[in-house]
C-alpha cells in the first residue's frame, strides 16, 4: 500500500497535468474560433462562384475544359490533410482508416500534416508531395497545393484526384471523408458541400434555376472564362478543405483536452479521499499507542 508521501506527490502531478491540460483546452477552443470564422467568411464567396459555375456551364459542352474530363483508369492520387500534432482524440486515426477503406492498389499520396504522413510511410505508400500550412490558414498557401494537384491531373499521370479531410459539422462531430476534387463533377458545380456552412449547420444548396434567372455576359468567351473560373474553383475547394479540417483538429483537440482535465480531476479527488483515509488511520493508530502506553504506566 501507498503510504502518505507518495500519494501527496501523485496528487501534485494530477494537479500539474490537469493546469496542463486545461491551458491546451483553452488554447484549442481559441484556434478552434478562428478556424470556424475562417470558414465563415468563405461562404457568401463559394454561393456566388457555384452560380456562375451553374450559368456558365449551361452555355458550353460539359467536356469543353480538361479539368471536367472524365478517365477511365483508376490510378488516382489523394491529398490527405492531417494534423501536425497528437492529442486530438480519434481525429488522425478515423481519417486514416477511412483513407485505408479509399486505397486502391494504384493511389498515391500528397500530404498536409505529419501525423498521417508518418503513417502513410511506414505502410509502405509512395508520398509525391509535402506541403505544410500555417495556422490559421493563409488562402495562399492552398494556391501551391491545388496547382500541383491540377499539374498532375493535366499531365495524364493519374486518372482522378481526391482529398482526404475531415468535415467539420459541429464541436462535438467531425466526419472524416474521401472526395473527389478532379475531374470536377458537373452535378457539383452548383452544390453547397457541408463544409461551406461550418458551425451553421447544413445550408441549402443552390438552386439552379435561381442561378439561371441571372443573365451573365461572358467576355471574351465563356470557354475564355471557364478557363480561368475552374482552377480558382479548385483552388478554394483545397482552401475550404484546409480550414474546415484546421476547426475539426482544434476541436477534437479541445473535447480530448476538457475529458482529460475532467479525468484529472476525478483522480485528484479520489487520491485525495485515499489520503485522507490513510492519515485519519494514522492519526488513529498513534492514539491508540499513545492509549496504551498511559494505561500501562498507571
Amino acid at each position: 500500500m501507498a503510504n502518505l508521501r507518495d500519494i501527496r506527490r501523485r496528487i501534485k502531478s494530477v494537479k500539474n497535468t490537469a493546469q496542463i491540460t486545461r491551458a491546451m483546452e483553452l488554447v484549442a477552443a481559441a484556434k478552434m474560433k478562428k478556424a470556424q470564422n475562417q470558414a465563415l467568411a468563405g461562404r457568401g464567396y463559394a454561393d456566388e462562384l457555384n452560380k456562375v459555375l451553374v450559368n456558365l456551364k449551361e452555355n458550353v459542352d460539359e467536356n469543353a475544359h480538361p479539368l471536367l474530363e472524365k478517365r477511365e483508369g483508376n490510378k488516382t492520387l489523394t491529398l490527405v490533410i492531417s494534423a501536425d500534432k497528437g492529442l486530438c482524440g480519434g481525429f488522425n486515426g478515423n481519417l486514416l482508416k477511412e483513407v485505408n477503406n479509399a486505397h486502391t492498389g494504384e493511389t498515391n499520396y500528397v500530404t498536409v500534416g505529419r501525423k498521417l504522413r508518418l503513417s502513410l510511410m511506414k505502410a509502405g505508400n509512395d508520398i509525391k508531395a509535402d506541403f505544410v500550412v500555417q495556422d490559421p490558414v493563409p488562402f495562399a498557401e492552398a494556391r501551391p497545393i491545388s496547382k500541383y494537384l491540377i499539374e498532375q491531373f493535366l499531365s495524364g499521370d493519374y486518372d482522378s484526384i481526391k482529398v482526404a479531410f475531415n468535415d467539420f459539422q459541429s464541436t462535438m462531430v467531425q466526419v472524416p471523408k474521401v472526395v473527389q476534387l478532379l475531374p470536377i463533377e458537373s452535378t457539383s458545380l452548383g452544390e453547397k458541400q457541408n463544409y461551406e456552412g461550418v458551425g451553421k449547420g447544413q445550408v441549402a444548396e443552390t438552386n439552379k434555376a435561381a442561378a439561371l434567372e441571372k443573365e451573365y455576359t461572358f467576355e471574351p468567351t465563356p470557354e475564355k472564362v471557364l478557363d480561368t473560373l475552374l482552377p480558382q474553383y479548385v483552388n478554394f475547394q483545397v482552401y475550404q478543405m484546409l480550414v474546415e479540417s484546421r476547426a475539426s483538429e482544434h476541436s477534437a483537440r479541445m473535447v480530448s483536452m476538457k475529458s482529460a482535465t475532467d479525468n484529472a480531476k476525478d483522480m485528484q479527488d479520489e487520491l485525495t479521499l485515499q489520503f485522507n483515509k490513510l492519515r485519519q488511520a494514522a492519526i488513529t493508530a498513534e492514539l491508540l499507542e499513545i492509549t496504551t502506553a498511559m494505561k500501562a504506566m498507571e
